[in-house]
């Protein structure tokens, strides 16, 4: 069963599905690429609609998850860290979770999360992302001082354009 993405989600636009359906399993899907298939396991009970709408999320986050691979978000916060002063964090990782922003920080012990979503973006684009989640690690909350940092990078402000053109209505932000 091809499914199409809306992003290259693994070797081509288009990626052979195979849908395993379990009497064993009751709310839980899974999917896993084998050989160049992508196998989702969804419980027998589970309507076509239903189906269809798993296999779509499921391929969408396979692809977002090998576009992750390909970035080290430590080094490149490392590198930004340092050529715009401001502190390491004491972790950076991509995350799956999150629906309304771009990324989190948590000055408290300097972890950076960034959405998967951002994946398949410009690196100017991660990168920006990534400074101003930097800046939170010096300061907290988005006043003059905050803004003052993350200006300094010099994309700034086009890639804020280009996430708030991404964010459409569901009113994602860094």
């Amino acid at each position: 069963m091809p499914v199409a993405c809306d992003r290259p989600p693994l070797a081509s636009h288009t990626v052979q599905v195979e849908v395993i359906r379990s009497r064993r399993r009751r709310k839980t899907v899974q999917a896993a690429e084998h050989g160049g298939v992508v196998r989702v396991l969804i419980p027998a009970s589970m309507s076509k609609a239903d189906e269809e709408r798993w296999v779509a999320h499921m391929v969408a986050r396979l692809g977002r998850r090998r576009a992750t691979e390909a970035t080290d978000l430590g080094a490149r916060a490392a590198v930004l860290a340092s050529r715009y002063q401001l502190p390491r964090p004491a972790d950076v990782r991509w995350v799956d979770n999150q629906r309304s922003r771009w990324a989190s920080c948590s000055p408290a012990d300097g972890v950076i999360r960034v959405s998967s979503r951002l994946a398949g973006f410009p690196s100017w684009v991660v990168d920006y992302v990534l400074v101003h989640e930097l800046a939170h690690l010096v300061e907290p909350s988005h006043n003059r001082d905050f803004w003052a940092l993350v200006n300094r990078y010099r994309r700034a402000e086009r890639a804020r354009g280009f996430l708030l053109a991404k964010s459409g209505d569901d009113g994602a932000h860094a």
